[in-house]
């Protein structure tokens, strides 16, 4: 089966291109041109919002992953929007059977932050034609490249102690990469996750104060932290983009998000792409080592 996956030189796309590769036609696009780094992927140019170069790249394409996103510039949401309804008009257009999305966990409440409603308006963007989405909503990924992770990392690695606001007392499940790859590959051209959409987390619920504690451990520190109440969304981003390698354009909409419980509300998934998701701990300590298990 020929697939084409949006977004492929990110953190996710990276990870699941082999996976992907391994018993599909693999179609990897990116805005630059890329040098195929391995066979049985095929590398071309698009973006998600040129109508004309994705028509091309979808030519007898089955299934779509959409894993792009703009955050980082001032108008990401517009952007967004503007690509999925894009892809999809274009992918019905191609005779495609199914798109995989892979969103973000979090209620549909009206205080959402930009970037949590972008994620959702962004699904709906992409199911705004008639080719069935299967939408996989995650919470932090816990990975090598993962800006949220990468930005905890760097906390505990350069502060001894922390000023932290509120919302690191707020619950959040986060998931392996490897897990989120097994997931999305696992959905694909799976009639059963048509038209449907899954929250995926990882087997454990915890604050971010407890995941910041804990990274901790395994870098050997423990960093005093403390909570105040009046460290808003915009400081919050200004201080990471000091103390992390994170831009504040990308920090912001992050830091902004985690004001919301992300917790998974069902195990669908589980049952239908079933193996034994990995504990926190196990996939922290790949990820700071740089790779995959």
């Amino acid at each position: 089966m020929k697939v084409a996956v949006f977004g492929a030189s990110g953190v996710i796309g990276a990870a699941l291109l082999p996976v992907l590769a391994a018993e599909h036609e693999v179609v990897a696009l990116s805005r630059r041109e890329r040098t195929p780094a391995r066979p049985g992927v095929e590398w071309l140019v698009a973006d998600a919002a040129d109508a004309a170069s994705v028509g091309r790249a979808l030519e007898g394409v089955a299934v779509v992953y959409y894993l792009v996103h703009s955050l980082g510039t001032a108008d990401f949401e517009a952007r967004d929007l503007r690509a999925a309804e894009t892809v999809a008009r274009e992918a019905a257009a191609a005779g495609v059977r199914q798109l995989i999305y892979l969103g973000g966990l979090g209620d549909d409440s009206a205080d959402l932050s930009p970037h949590l409603r972008s994620r959702i308006e962004t699904g709906r963007g992409l199911a705004s034609g008639p080719v069935p989405v299967t939408t996989i909503r995650a919470a932090m990924v816990v990975g090598a490249g993962s800006a949220a992770f990468e930005t905890i990392v760097a906390l505990v690695d350069r502060l001894p102690a922390m000023i932290c606001p509120r919302w690191v007392s707020v619950r959040t499940q986060p998931i392996a990469l490897d897990d989120v790859v097994r997931y999305l590959a696992g959905v694909c051209g799976l009639e059963a996750a048509f038209g449907r959409a899954f929250d995926a987390g990882g087997p454990e619920v915890m604050t971010y104060r407890e995941m910041i504690e804990r990274i901790a451990r395994l870098r050997g520190r423990r960093p005093l932290i403390v909570e105040v109440p009046i460290l808003t969304p915009r400081l919050s981003s200004y201080w990471l983009h000091l103390v992390t390698p994170v831009k504040a354009a990308v920090a912001r909409p992050l830091i902004e998000g985690l004001r919301t419980e992300t917790v998974a509300r069902d195990d669908a998934l589980r049952e239908l792409v079933p193996f034994e998701p990995t504990r926190f701990d196990d996939a922290a300590r790949t990820a700071l080592a740089g790779g995959r298990r």
